[in-house]
């Protein structure tokens, strides 16, 4: 390969970006600074979590068809396509029969889940740039994709300033099941696999995407595959709208079960959507600890910080070394609802500091905690006011707060997340 193929070759593998298929589709293919044809459609294979672009199909006049490999491509963009060799002769020829093509295998095909119920169609393909490669990263569903496939870009972003939802409506291609070898027996469909085989490795925020994304059957259905414990997790991410759809299917004793395992923060969070009623039904059925917090949160009665402090908090001793920390953090860690930090105590639980569990992590082994942490930490006392933990949290951007006592002894502490998301009960 000469110094200029090199250069250029160059040039595309730093070039980390995203397109969609449909403003590639159509796009110039030039040879030696010259335009010889149209990109009619993208081959790629799955050979990993995302499958790779490996061939442009390219279509040229007098029905002459060629496939670049894409190995050979120098540039790669809406603007054009940039063969590095000075002839196209030879990749003229068609795809393999059992080759996978985007535009004509995917495109305007139905999106199925595992019980064969369609969901969408998939308008479009976003395809991702990355270390001198080319990936299918996710699938476009929305309404915005298949105006943006019609060339009424205008119209798409009119109506996407009227409704800005409806332009992220996309399923990642990871959840999507391989297609069949023998493309004979693809049937126009596109299956995902998100039922039982997948939800359990699944991280709550990407399953409340996929539960804002499908009907309410499915959506009801899925989340009863969920442990209590996932499920719980999963009902803190999820839209108020969905949650106020996915509360009202189930029953209430089901709901006070999931509740019951959020801190008061949370639980009010989720509860502040439904119907005062429901809400009280709800938490009539929570444990009494629990109901008084949430029904004073709620209700707006007392706004004393303890109200939303977890007990869940990890909590080491001072001598002990970063090697230990790490050690047991993966064990400690599980159940907590603050992971980030470490509070490092004596044996009568006074506060004698905090570390941030990535400051553990880059440090020598051997180190002693003591050695690591900080020794002035912001707290809030026992009786502090949801105000005052709301501008302490906006002036230091912590993700959580110990709670302390007059003798510096930790009482609790309070997550971010709980704070930022009740805003609206003491604004004002």
């Amino acid at each position: 390969m000469n110094q200029t193929i090199q250069a250029m070759q160059a040039t595309k593998s730093t070039a980390d970006q995203e397109f969609f298929l449909s403003e590639f589709l159509g796009a110039k293919v030039i040879v030696a600074g010259k335009k010889v044809g149209k990109l009619a459609d993208v081959v790629i294979k799955e050979n990993g979590t995302l499958p790779v672009v490996t061939h442009f199909f390219v279509s040229m006049p007098f029905g002459v068809k060629a496939l670049v490999p894409w190995e050979k491509v120098s540039e790669a963009s809406p603007k054009g396509i940039v063969v590095a060799d000075n002839d196209i002769g030879p990749y003229k020829g068609e795809p393999a029969e059992n080759a996978v093509l985007l535009k004509d295998h995917i495109l305007d095909k139905e999106i199925i889940d595992l019980d064969g119920q369609g969901l969408e169609v998939a308008y479009d393909i976003k395809l991702a740039q990355k270390n001198n490669k080319l990936y299918v990263s996710e699938v476009d569903l929305s309404k915005y994709g298949m105006l943006r496939r019609l060339k009424l870009i205008g119209l798409a972003n009119f109506i996407y300033n009227l409704a800005e939802s409806i332009r992220e409506q996309t399923i990642s291609w990871t959840l999507v099941q391989p297609l069949p070898e023998d493309l004979g027996r693809f049937h126009g469909t596109l299956k995902l696999n998100v039922l039982k085989e997948k939800l359990a490795d699944m991280h709550p925020v990407d399953i409340a995407d996929i539960l804002e994304e499908v009907d309410h059957d499915q959506r009801v259905q899925l989340f009863k595959e969920l442990d209590p414990e996932q499920a719980s997790d999963t009902l803190e991410e999820i839209s108020p709208n969905v949650q106020r759809d996915l509360v009202s299917s189930l029953s209430k004793e089901k709901v006070a079960l999931l509740i019951d395992d959020m801190t008061p923060g949370q639980a009010a969070d989720v509860l502040a959507v439904l119907p005062a009623p429901d809400a009280e039904d709800i938490i009539e059925l929570l444990s009494e600890e629990n109901a008084a917090k949430v029904r004073a949160i709620i209700e707006h009665q007392e706004e004393n910080i303890l109200d939303f402090a977890t007990q869940d908090f990890l909590a080491f001793k001072p001598d002990e070394t970063a090697e230990q920390v790490i050690d047991e953090y993966r064990c400690a860690a599980r159940g907590k609802d603050v992971v980030m930090y470490l509070y490092v105590v004596d044996e009568a639980a006074h506060l004698l500091g905090v570390a941030d569990i990535k400051e553990v992590l880059k440090a020598d082994e051997k180190t002693l905690l003591k050695d690591i942490m900080t020794e002035s930490v912001i707290n809030l006392d026992a009786d502090s006011t949801l105000k005052e933990a709301s501008t302490m949290f906006t002036r230091y951007n912590f993700r959580a707060i110990p709670v302390t006592d007059e003798d510096n002894k930790i009482l609790g502490v309070v997550p971010y997340r709980d704070i930022v998301g009740l805003k609206h009960h003491f604004v004002g």
